[in-house]
């Protein structure tokens, strides 16, 4: 990124506020990349976790399969799913309240016997599911924050603040040889004149 100047005190004036201002930030930012790379592992650990829990879980009940085909799949459905925010880092993540199942009721006794066991079994296996997805969720948000707190960091580490530094000495070097220009051209002026003088007083 070629940093915009000219050679004189007020693009310097500029680029020093500018400068300052990115190496005031830098620390700041690098401590919530760091926060969101710890969130983001946390998520995933707890993602994981969720995903393992629910795979032991359908592994268990893997003897019931041929016993599913005859349940009623109309007699219990999620209802409703309540989520809140909560900022972490700036970034708004979903936390999970509270999942509300609906269930029809059945008749207990032309029923199957295990339609109860059944039932549970499943909120079980919807509660997880909706867990693993939201972790999913907050892992994904969160890391895509990290992302791009990071590109910051790099485009100040790498780019703005060596091409700042770069630009306030290109100035200063530039006004620095114009002032000895022009102390020279000064001496210059005045040995010319004392020489004229001189010659001035000999006549």
């Amino acid at each position: 990124m070629a940093i915009k100047f000219q050679y004189n005190k007020t693009s310097l004036g500029e680029l020093g506020k500018q400068l300052k201002m990115r190496q005031k930030a830098l620390p700041t930012i690098k401590s919530k990349e760091s926060a969101l790379r710890s969130e983001v592992k946390r998520a995933k650990d707890s993602a994981t976790e969720l995903r393992k829990r629910l795979d032991a879980l359908m592994a268990e009940y893997d003897y019931m399969v041929a016993l599913w085909g005859e349940f009623d799949c109309t007699l219990l459905r999620v209802a409703d799913v309540t989520l809140t925010n909560q900022k972490i880092a700036g970034v708004r993540i979903p936390i999970l309240e509270e999942i509300k199942f609906e269930c029809k009721p059945f008749d207990l006794f032309t029923s199957p016997a295990w339609y109860s066991d059944g039932i549970e079994l499943l909120k079980k296996i919807a509660s997880l599911g909706i867990g693993f997805e939201i972790y999913n969720r907050r892992m994904s948000l969160l890391d895509y924050a990290r992302r791009k707190t990071t590109q910051k960091v790099n485009l100040y580490e790498k780019v703005q603040i060596p091409g700042y530094e770069d630009a306030i000495r290109k100035i200063k070097r530039f006004m620095e040889d114009e002032e000895n220009l022009s102390k020279s051209a000064q001496k210059i002026v005045k040995t010319r004149q004392q020489a004229a003088a001189q010659e001035g007083g000999k006549r």
